[in-house]
């Protein structure tokens, strides 16, 4: 079975991505460490979607990503990791304005909150890996929009945007993700990204049909479309991919 017994950390695993993940990895029997900024949220939001955190195979933790003390311990006290998956996405409360009203403290602030936090964490996996010397797959969660320019006419009529932070952080950390997969340059040690279209959160009926006319007919994902490839990826079925990114919408960024 894919991934049985296999021990994957999931960061951001209180999130929409980040919980149909960890149900997905426990389904297959795998060792799952779901860390989160908050553990009470992750333990209830796990707990409503039906998976036992009293689990043997699901070990709850509390970090933030953009703490590096914090993150530099989680992975020097973690034995057996076989990868990792990045679906966090930290951001100030000032994330989502519109372009001409984003500050530049703003911006620079979310680059460094996610992008950093990023970095970090894509580093301490292969200061993990360069102990174990074991095989290991990072996971990260990128997006079509860091592939292709915003199409920005699906937002009319909404008081929703392609928020310019995101747009940096996304195709920024494609090019990251192979910077480090070169710098370590050892094939047991392996960082692909994934770019999902848009996923499905009860968005604005109008933006949900403008978005339905750039794809083939999907229009926006549910969040389980996306859990495959990620499975794949942290598989012994993918073990010779190595700095790739896969997308996955639909057609969307055709």
């Amino acid at each position: 079975m894919i991934n049985k017994d296999k021990t994957i950390l999931v960061a951001g695993a209180a999130g929409l991505l980040g919980l149909s993940l960890v149900k997905k990895l426990v389904s297959y029997e795998a060792n799952v460490i779901a860390i989160d900024v908050n553990i009470e949220d992750l333990n209830d939001r796990l707990t409503k979607i039906g998976i036992n955190t009293k689990n043997s195979k699901v070990a709850l933790k509390q970090v933030n990503l953009t703490d590096k003390k914090a993150v530099i311990n989680l992975f020097k006290d973690l034995k057996g990791l076989t990868g990792a998956v990045n679906c966090s996405y930290p951001r100030n409360e000032n994330y989502g304005n519109h372009f001409y009203d984003v500050s530049l403290e703003d911006f620079n602030e979310n680059i460094s909150l996610n992008l950093g936090s990023s970095f970090l964490f894509m580093q301490q996996c292969a200061v993990y890996f360069a102990r174990s010397q074991e095989p290991f797959s990072l996971v990260n969660i990128s997006s079509v929009y860091g592939v292709v320019a915003p199409k920005f006419d699906i937002y009319n009529n909404t008081s929703m945007t392609m928020p310019v932070e995101y747009a940096a952080i996304k195709s920024g950390l494609l090019h990251l993700s192979k910077y480090v997969t070169k710098y370590v340059n050892d094939s047991k040690f392996r960082i692909n990204s994934v770019s999902p279209g848009g996923i499905f959160n009860d968005q604005a009926s109008s933006f949900l049909e403008a978005y339905k006319k750039q794809t083939f007919g999907k229009g926006m994902l549910d969040v389980t479309d996306v859990v495959g490839t990620i499975v794949y990826l942290l598989s012994e079925n993918s073990a010779l991919v190595n700095g790739q990114n896969i997308i996955i919408d639909d057609g969307f960024s055709l």
